[in-house]
């Protein structure tokens, strides 16, 4: 049984979400428009700024673009944030990254469109067996991936995004620490096998990448034999066996513009195909097949809490100045520190 299905047997998740991953909601331009104008003027008002994930509807990441906001990866989006002037900080994307940005800059309010997106790997990594799982092992360096949340942040020693995991894996097995590593199994069985560091594994999987199939990329590379495959490593060992490159987002992306191919295979949240082509114009890009064949498709190659934002519910947010995330100061001041390191950490990285 994979972590959808837990999450699914276990009610943790609404099948109502996966209808509404679906669906979408994409406006007619005269509607996006006129939304628009209402949004920048609150914005202005409110002293805000948008920042949004790649995974999101592509007319939120056109909106934060067209707005002054910014759309990256965690990493820069967590970045962005903190280092941007305004008071105000709409966060569009999952939970863990609006208490990302509200342990960062404390002194900010940080909204989002809604407080019900959240993640499969937070869900899958409850504190309190999570820290549970830490006693057990102390003499283990403790690294978290960012789609956790502030609670596990907090019981960590480090925290890491995909852009930055392997090189900071590579540096604390270099000085010699054991790794205990979560939430999601398949990235950190990846970085164990391209670092050779002594790693224990929790056991979590995101439910998008989790469903991609090394079959049905196969099934795909017969019909286009010369497309690249670019594959997020949440991914199976399977899927990443067949990938011409394993990376984050944005590393996706610069892959995309960089490789010679006019076609690529693209194994992460579908989310990013707008980026892609915005940033690749004359490449296809092909969304991975999930699944299997016949099979039940949960995701759809699409996160259903991303789903969950849209231009409606961010404008009564930011004209409401609701959904707004709150945490305790004493939790924002420990998981602060992992946090801070991740970010001194990948800054000393050269330029890849």
């Amino acid at each position: 049984m994979n972590v959808t299905e837990k999450l699914l047997k276990s009610h943790q998740i609404d099948e109502t979400l996966f209808v509404e991953a679906r669906n979408g909601h994409h406006l007619a331009e005269a509607q996006y428009q006129a939304l628009k104008r209402q949004i920048e003027a609150l914005l202005a008002s409110k002293n805000a700024v948008i920042v949004a994930h790649y995974y999101t509807d592509p007319q939120l990441q056109r909106l934060a673009e067209e707005t002054g906001g910014f759309v990256s990866d965690s990493l820069q989006m967590a970045r962005f944030g903190k280092e941007h002037p305004a008071t105000t900080l709409m966060v569009v994307g999952v939970r863990f990254m609006g208490e990302t940005a509200k342990i960062l800059t404390p002194h900010k309010r940080v909204l989002m469109p809604t407080l019900e997106a959240t993640c499969s790997l937070d869900i899958s990594c409850p504190i309190d067996p999570f820290s549970a799982f830490c006693d057990a092992h102390p003499d283990h360096t403790v690294v978290v991936y960012a789609n956790t949340s502030a609670a596990v942040k907090a019981r960590a020693d480090w925290v890491a995004t995909s852009s930055m995991a392997l090189e900071l894996i590579e540096h604390l097995n270099a000085e010699g620490q054991k790794i205990l590593w979560a939430p999601d199994k398949h990235l950190g069985s990846y970085l164990a096998e391209q670092s050779g560091a002594d790693m224990l594994l929790w056991d979590g999987a995101c439910i998008v990448h989790e469903e991609f199939k090394a079959q049905g990329i196969r099934d795909l590379k017969h019909v286009y034999p010369d497309a690249a495959v670019l594959a997020h490593p949440e991914s199976p060992k399977t899927v990443l066996d067949l990938a011409d490159l394993v990376g984050s987002t944005t590393q996706i992306i610069e892959a995309a513009r960089r490789l010679p191919n006019d076609t690529f295979i693209v194994a992460t949240d579908r989310g990013l195909i707008y980026k892609l082509e915005q940033l690749a114009p004359g490449k296809r890009f092909l969304e991975a097949p999930t699944g299997g064949r016949g099979a039940t498709c949960h995701s759809c190659a699409h996160c259903p809490w991303m789903a969950m934002n849209h231009l409606e519910n961010l404008l009564v947010s930011l004209r409401d100045e609701c959904n707004e995330i709150e945490l305790d100061a004493e939790l924002c001041r420990q998981a602060m520190v992992p946090l801070e390191r991740m970010l001194a950490f990948s800054k000393s990285l050269p330029p890849r």
